[in-house]
């Protein structure tokens, strides 16, 4: 087993109250801290489990039995990441980095950014620039990382669209099942 840190947003009920913090310890969330930042509440993790998404995914279901009036709407991550970012983690220099994104050095076609594209501050979706690195470069980088990233993505999609869902009239919910 492999011990995993994530952080739930949760929504709903206010999950800092004694009874409501026992009924979670008691659904198996004693591996979590309960909080709240900015009006946000928060579950925080460190999990043993077999892999990533066994992790989150049991998680999310703990919290929201024991508290039916809770509704988990996002798993936080660190999935966009800047030019900083990217040089840190693959130990290159931010003018490095820089340039690889410019196409100023090396083979070119770096993933586009995935938000702020017409903005200084740019920011790229984790998973395509590791594979980009790894493709173009032949950089060595955890597959680890790669993969809980894309899980997250996952899971996140899932729990907008469960949201989403909610809001939507029968009709639509049915016509948009078929994509």
């Amino acid at each position: 087993m492999t011990l995993y840190h994530f952080t739930l947003i949760v929504e709903g009920a206010d999950l800092q109250t004694d009874a409501r913090l026992d009924s979670l310890w008691e659904a198996g969330c004693d591996d979590a801290t309960f909080g709240v930042a900015a009006g946000v509440q928060h579950a925080a993790f460190d999990r043993e489990a077999d892999s990533y998404a066994d992790a989150v995914v049991a998680a999310i279901r703990q919290i929201e039995q024991a508290v039916p009036e809770a509704r988990v709407t996002r798993l936080e991550t660190d999935e966009l990441v800047t030019v900083a970012d990217i040089a840190r983690r693959t130990g290159r220099t931010h003018e490095s980095v820089r340039l690889l994104v410019s196409g100023g050095r090396g083979p070119g076609n770096f993933p586009p950014p995935a938000a702020r594209a017409e903005q200084r501050n740019q920011l790229w979706w984790w998973p395509d620039v590791m594979q980009w690195f790894t493709r173009e470069l032949g950089l060595e980088l955890p597959a680890t990382a790669g993969q809980q990233a894309e899980i997250a993505a996952a899971i996140n999609a899932k729990l907008a669209l469960r949201g989403l869902r909610e809001r939507l009239d029968e009709h639509d919910a049915s016509v948009l099942e078929q994509l």
